[in-house]
């Protein structure tokens, strides 16, 4: 009983004095609705996180390992949003949004160095996103993932027959996401991709190769269907 109680408390905060800290704020601030929550919230949150200047946190936001969060001025986090920060942390940019529901999980249990999950700037994380960061997500500045957009930086090694694949380890070479792009909704991105400057990931694309910069690409696997050059393209395909 008293291991399963440590691992607990090994995989929501850095040591004991840090969670009862954490969970004291949370149980006297997360809940609060309004403005006034929102305000309360970014005066005590300080205790526990950096924040830059002035961010926003609404009501029911999970945080765990608090002290590994960074927020930029301006950042925003949207009700029911969940970030596990082990570290390697979360670092999230100046007025950028975390919408309603998303999990950002660095989840680095395994103490590989290049775990962390980085948001630029003016980007916009959609409703339901799942962002993974074993392997290490780099998002870049005015990026945009739609709803229920997934970026999973890890991926489970399954080559022996013989073994279970839980037993067989995983891969993590990190996901890097250039400035400028766009997610569509139900993007997956696949461990080992890097998205480049201004491409366009059409909705439902599974992406397990690089996007070359400027371009549209869709399908399963996702495929280039358009370079953008400033021509109109004579189907709707994001969404």
């Amino acid at each position: 009983m008293l291991d399963s109680i440590r691992l607990y408390l090994s995989r929501q905060a850095g040591s004991l004095p840090r969670y009862l800290l954490e969970q004291l704020l949370f149980f006297l601030a997360g809940w609060v609705p309004t403005p006034l929550g929102i305000a309360l919230r970014g005066l005590l949150y300080r205790l526990i996180l950096h924040m830059d200047g002035v961010a926003a946190i609404e009501k029911n936001v999970r945080l765990r390992f608090a002290s590994n969060i960074s927020l930029g001025h301006g950042a925003y986090l949207d009700e029911n949003t969940y970030l596990h920060a082990t570290p390697g942390g979360i670092r999230i940019g100046a007025n950028t949004i975390v919408m309603h529901g998303a999990v950002l999980h660095v989840y680095n249990f395994r103490n590989m160095p290049q775990s962390h999950i980085t948001i630029g700037r003016d980007s916009l994380i959609g409703e339901y996103s799942v962002i993974r960061g074993q392997g290490g997500v780099t998002i870049g500045d005015r990026v945009y993932t739609s709803p229920f957009t997934q970026i999973i930086a890890v991926n489970h090694v399954f080559d022996d027959p013989t073994r279970p694949f839980v037993e067989q380890g995983i891969t993590a070479e990190g996901i890097v996401v250039e400035d400028d792009v766009w997610l569509g909704a139900n993007v997956v991105v696949t461990d080992g991709v890097r998205i480049g400057r201004g491409a366009v990931v059409a909705a439902g694309a599974v992406v397990t190769r690089d996007v070359p910069p400027h371009t549209v690409v869709a399908g399963v696997p996702a495929r280039v269907i358009k370079e953008i050059d400033g021509t109109a393209m004579q189907e709707r395909v994001v969404y």
